[in-house]
């Protein structure tokens, strides 16, 4: 079945994608800004969409609006630096002044994930997309898809709890032997 997408419609997608955006920059501000380009793309140049699966669609130009943003960003010098002891952003939706600062180590923490980990995680967690869904969005498989978002949630998880990651570079205490 083939439609074009209803840019009436794009307004029912706005807080899922405005949780992903923030989740993909790290920062309210810049999802706001990225959720408005992406608009400003997908308005400007309608589209006919091969099925049902707007929201799936509507993830890949924000992936690739963000991607293209970063890559844009990259070629031009830096100018100024933020200050490190800057403060992160509260969630004005977050009823506890503790959950404001929760949310905004879970966003942190989720926009520090690789790439693949990170789309995965958004797709899923936060755009609320199934997993084949996610997948097709993605353009990989449900398998890949369950490895990536299974790892994602594990770095995020152990990013909270400040527990650093274990792998082949860190052995385990119990390995350290004395002479």
């Amino acid at each position: 079945m083939t439609r074009r997408l209803d840019p009436e419609a794009l307004g029912d997608h706005i807080d899922r994608l405005y949780r992903a955006a923030w989740s993909l920059c790290g920062s309210r501000e810049e999802a706001e800004d990225l959720v408005q380009e992406t608009f400003a793309r997908v308005l400007r140049k309608p589209r006919i969409l091969h099925s049902e699966d707007d929201l799936g669609y509507l993830l890949r130009v924000l992936r690739n609006t963000f991607y293209s943003s970063r890559r844009a960003a990259a070629r031009r010098p830096q100018t100024t630096t933020l200050p490190d002891d800057l403060d992160l952003v509260e969630d004005p939706t977050a009823r506890r002044p503790e959950s404001r600062l929760e949310s905004a180590e879970l966003y942190a923490a989720i926009a520090a994930l690789p790439d693949d980990f990170r789309d995965a995680l958004v797709a899923i967690d936060i755009m609320g997309l199934s997993y084949r869904e996610a997948a097709r969005a993605l353009k990989t498989r449900e398998a890949t898809i369950t490895t990536r978002l299974h790892r994602a949630r594990m770095r995020v998880a152990r990013a909270l709890i400040n527990d650093p990651p274990q792998g082949p570079s860190t052995p385990p205490a119990s390995a350290a032997r004395e002479p």
